[in-house]
């Protein structure tokens, strides 16, 4: 055990042999010597950022750039008359609320007091008869048969005038 002892001790003592003394360092020290003796760098200051700048897009409603342009005939344009107008103080009816686009006739009801037609759209189907209204444009029922709703909406005609467009809702076939 005495000759193991001896034997690390020696190996520690040739270690310590080859880290100790004086050991020419010199090029490591003039080359660090160089690095302190150089100028000092500058960092450059961050660059001013221009702040967001929110953008509103207000062509949306315009023709798209990437279609052909329309030709609009004036002379062509039904004149609307003066005389024509809705009725501004008549109370509006439930179905006024909604674009005629979304009703559909889905059938008829006839009873001692006329024929009623029914129509399914703004939540449920409905039952209309002649002189009541639907659609935005002040759409008068004026006719109910089995087989369509005909319908008159009075429609600006762009010129302060009103015009009156006849409107047909035909019997959805059921398949």
């Amino acid at each position: 055990m005495r000759a193991d002892r001896f034997l690390l001790l020696s190996f520690f003592l040739v270690l310590l042999q080859g880290c100790g003394g004086e050991g020419n360092f010199s090029d490591l020290q003039a080359f660090m010597a160089e690095v302190k003796a150089r100028p000092k760098g500058s960092i450059e200051p961050l660059p001013k950022f221009q702040p967001y700048e929110a953008f509103s897009y207000n062509a949306s409603s315009l023709r798209s750039p990437f279609q052909p342009p329309i030709k609009v005939e004036t002379v062509s344009r039904p004149k609307g008359s003066k005389e024509i107008k809705p009725d501004e103080q008549r109370v509006r009816e439930f179905l006024e609320g909604f674009n005629i686009e979304s009703f559909e006739m889905v059938g008829t009801l006839s009873n001692g007091a006329g024929t009623y037609a029914l129509v399914s759209g703004a939540g449920g189907v409905h039952r209309v008869k002649v002189g009541d209204y639907l659609g935005r444009n002040h759409g008068r029922i004026v006719a109910v048969d089995t087989a369509a709703i005909e319908v008159v909406e009075i429609v600006p005609d762009g010129d302060g005038g009103w015009l009156e467009r006849p409107r047909s809702l035909v019997l959805k076939e059921r398949s």
